[in-house]
């Protein structure tokens, strides 16, 4: 990439993030009477719903504003939304068994609560960051001690329900040693206990060796107990948008451990990712693809959404940055084009989240139980320090 392109995308990133997505969320978001975050928002920013999910408290509040405060400028209103978030959770986000509820009413009381770990997989991320921001000892204990009980849940049979009954067939997600492979990254830069590459190591041997299937060129979904491949839809299910996360998450490990292997594992993912994933007919990343071409089993598997746009964003930036390779900023830039063309809203800021397969906008919202300022922020801030480096290089 040459200077004058990467000078461009320094400039468009930046005001994305700082002009755009982070304003909209900031002015919006903050729920200044109750505390924490209102994530439900109308095309405008206006509110529509006031339940609060515990991932967009912890990732699209409370690690988005230390974040920002940690790498960009130390502004007291990012520190103080950081604070108003991490203490709503603190308040009301912990059930008596420790573990976290899954979404509390806009006052904190507890409405649901699910038997996946995500949750306190965000929390890890938040208190680690706002203790970066802060020195509060406090938040960094909080993160050690969700790391370690979610562990304890995750390894010990029985303590979570399982998705299906267990006498019939046993199965496990991609997404679960995917988060732990990221959470272990994370909470790893402000402690250095051991047990985090532990877990690091369990979480690339599961994704490497059960869910990476080589002799197919994909990354499924789901598996059996021991990495079996099942002959069902479930089992043929190919995400694309969690596969290319996966794949940067890995390329990251492999340049933490200097390990080159690692980083062509995370190559390999990303081009097949691309290869089953993308729209050959009308562009973008389609959101269930089946692995052997069949009916995929969700009705919304041909949409295009937020996350995986942006997720593809970094990791194609990324793959170039690694090696130097044409093809990576060829994708990098086609994914942009059509990113920037379809999903930010030129009337109101911030980026629609759910489009049709034909590009147009399927619902105008700005935020719901899902969609937050997560994905876009990650991917803006994480490309922004790399094209900073990229910048460097004469």
């Amino acid at each position: 990439m040459n200077h004058q392109r990467i000078t461009a995308l320094q400039a468009q990133y930046r005001a994305a993030l700082l002009d755009d997505i982070v304003p909209f969320w900031y002015k919006n978001g903050l729920d200044r009477e109750c505390g924490g975050y209102l994530h439900f928002l109308d095309r405008d920013g206006s509110v529509y719903g006031t339940d609060k999910q515990m991932w967009t408290q912890c990732r699209g509040g409370i690690y988005l504003y230390a974040k920002l405060y940690n790498t960009f400028e130390r502004r007291a209103e990012w520190r103080e939304a950081a604070r108003q978030g991490y203490e709503f959770v603190m308040k009301h986000g912990f059930d008596t068994d420790g573990r976290m509820f899954y979404a509390l009413t806009r006052d904190g009381r507890p409405l649901r609560k699910r038997r996946y770990i995500f949750s306190e997989c965000f929390c890890v991320l938040a208190c680690a960051e706002y203790f970066k921001a802060t020195g509060d000892l406090a938040a960094l204990q909080k993160a050690k001690d969700v790391f370690r009980l979610m562990m304890r849940y995750l390894r010990t049979p029985g303590l979570l329900p399982p998705k299906v009954i267990p006498e019939t067939r046993v199965t496990k997600g991609h997404a679960v040693p995917m988060m732990l492979l990221a959470t272990s990254q994370e909470i790893r830069q402000v402690d250095a206990d051991p047990f985090y590459r532990e877990v690091a190591d369990d979480a690339l041997h599961q994704i490497l060796h059960q869910f990476v299937r080589r002799d197919e060129r994909v990354v499924v979904e789901t598996v059996g107990a021991n990495g079996e491949r099942l002959d069902s839809p479930e089992g043929r299910c190919i995400n694309p948008g969690h596969a290319i996360e996966s794949a940067w998450f890995i390329m990251h490990e492999g340049m933490y451990r200097n390990d080159q292997s690692l980083i062509n594992s995370g190559l390999e993912m990303l081009e097949w990712s691309l290869e089953r994933g993308w729209d050959k007919e009308y562009g973008g990343i389609l959101y269930f693809v089946d692995a052997e071409g069949r009916p995929p089993d969700q009705l919304e598997h041909d949409m295009k959404l937020w996350w995986p746009h942006a997720e593809t964003l970094y990791a194609t930036l990324l793959a170039h940055y690694v090696t130097g390779e044409k093809k990576w900023l060829d994708w990098f830039e086609k994914v942009h084009a059509y990113t920037f063309s379809h999903f930010p809203d030129p009337e109101y800021g911030e980026w629609f989240g759910y489009l049709h397969r034909d590009g147009s906008v399927s619902v105008p919202l700005k935020g719901n139980m899902f969609k937050g300022p997560f994905h876009i922020s990650r991917m803006l801030w994480l490309s922004l320090a790399l094209l900073d480096k990229m910048a460097a290089k004469p």
